[in-house]
């Protein structure tokens, strides 16, 4: 008789899966299976410290990563693979958040949130995989650095330290980016992409949403304040401060209100408000 399928396997599948449309498509089941109850248990399982990455894009340091213009077709198209490259990783974040944390007994509504994330990801790193297509190249042609998942590595210990370090500023930093990004491409000329990024930036919202409520849920239950918590991660395990100015009405959307965000800006830095 088989064993009864576990969410945290479905997860510990997806992670193992290095090929782009496998991930996509191991996703996109075992989100519906769970969305629909056919796969009800959580299990446990231990999932690795990386996920499994294609062969290509080769993985430089942020450093090396080459600098180009969105302004011509070649920086446009560059842009768009790192945004891909990030929701590619966005996928993997997820499911790691479901798999790992197996010591931190967590309610059903936050698998329900992360598997919709993952969804949600998987379906932004489509769509962006495809405007490449249009602008021929393919996802793994031009080299991608490994900063997101660094941060995973760093969190891989604490759960509301995922929550802060992810979703709560490197998540809200693309709720910062994505609009002015938008414009500038519309400015441009690149009507398709601006919509695309408008787009992906508008759903990040409940993702950057679904940190918030969890790290609070977290806070609460250690009977923490959650706004010194956050700081206390963010001081200790992020290298610099938070850097405005900060898309406040989208923030506001998911629940990150200036309380969180801040305190932790440089006085010296410009004006945090838009």
């Amino acid at each position: 008789m088989s064993a009864e399928p576990t969410l945290r396997g479905a997860a510990l599948e997806v992670l193992s899966a290095a090929e782009p449309a496998r991930k996509l498509a191991l996703t996109r089941t075992h989100a519906q299976r769970w969305q629909l109850g056919e796969i009800s248990a959580i299990g446990v399982e231990q999932p690795p410290d990386r996920p499994a990455r294609p062969a290509r894009p080769e993985l430089l340091a942020p450093a090396r990563m080459p600098k180009r213009s969105k302004g011509s077709a070649a920086g446009r198209a560059a842009f768009v693979h790192a945004i891909a490259h990030i929701e590619f990783n966005a996928i993997d974040l997820a499911w790691d958040i479901v798999a790992r944390f197996h010591d931190e007994p967590m309610p059903r509504r936050f698998f329900d949130d992360w598997v919709a994330t993952a969804l949600d990801e998987a379906e932004h790193f489509a769509l962006l995989a495809a405007r490449l297509t249009e602008l021929g190249h393919a996802y793994g042609d031009l080299p991608a650095h490994d900063g997101l998942w660094q941060a995973a590595l760093e969190t891989t210990d604490d759960l509301m330290a995922r929550l802060a370090l992810v979703p709560m500023v490197l998540e809200a930093r693309g709720l910062d980016t994505a609009p002015v990004a938008a414009d500038k491409l519309r400015q441009q000329g690149d009507i398709e992409t601006s919509r695309l990024l408008a787009r992906i930036g508008a759903e990040e919202v409940p993702h950057v949403a679904a940190g918030v409520r969890w790290f609070e849920y977290l806070a609460k239950r250690c009977g923490l304040n959650p706004h010194q918590a956050f700081h206390k991660i963010v001081r200790s395990r992020l290298q610099g401060s938070l850097k405005p100015p900060f898309n406040v009405e989208a923030r506001l959307a998911a629940g990150l209100t200036p309380e969180y965000f801040l305190p932790l800006v440089k006085s010296s830095d410009p004006s945090p408000m838009p």
